[in-house]
């Protein structure tokens, strides 16, 4: 797998991009002072122009997770940065039940640079059938170089929820907001030209 870790942060290598991210935060500050990669789960596909990292807490899968961390580097030197948040605001709602779906802004964008993203969702869809009973809360922070563009993002699910209750969100808002503003500051895409 082209993922290390550089000190506080862990680099993904690939598709003639480096992509550096800072550690997972549910490792505590021990875990975060020595090798993280053993402590989580990988995965890591790619395509021609695609590649996706997922890391979860050790011990959930794909099926199961509660907390997933998560990039994904296109090569679309074509596209608006703000097209792709659209496309992914709209890949995020589909999945929602109407009514139920929310989408927030944590600051304001400066023209290229765009502000995080965030979503709620209440409840899946019923079509989802392991996700039934379930709602959602994610943050994506975008990020482009003239080659390709990366979402860097954080997911936490949880019991079906009101989501104009933050009170019942399954992640303290707090910690999205911290998290938001790591991805958008630490989280860094560099073109190599490999």
């Amino acid at each position: 797998m082209p993922l290390t870790q550089n000190g506080e942060a862990l680099v993904l290598e690939t598709h003639a991009h480096r992509l550096v991210l800072p550690l997972p935060d549910w490792l505590t500050d021990d875990e975060r002072a020595g090798e993280t990669l053993p402590l989580v789960e990988t995965m890591f596909s790619s395509s021609e122009r695609q590649a996706i990292l997922t890391i979860t807490p050790k011990g959930e899968t794909a099926e199961t997770w509660r907390t997933l961390y998560a990039a994904r580097i296109t090569l679309e030197p074509d596209r608006a940065l703000i097209d792709y948040r659209r496309s992914t605001m709209t890949g995020y709602a589909r999945n929602c039940r109407p009514g139920l779906t929310g989408f927030f802004q944590l600051g304001e964008d400066r023209g290229e640079a765009l502000a995080p993203l965030g979503f709620v969702c209440g409840a899946f869809l019923e079509r989802l059938g392991n996700l039934i009973g379930m709602g959602e809360v994610a943050i994506i922070s975008f990020k482009r170089t003239p080659a390709g563009i990366a979402a860097v993002y954080q997911e936490w699910r949880g019991d079906a929820f009101d989501p104009t209750d933050p009170t019942a969100w399954p992640v303290p808002t707090d910690v999205v907001e911290l998290r938001a503003r790591q991805l958008h500051d630490e989280a860094e895409l560099i073109a190599t030209g490999d």
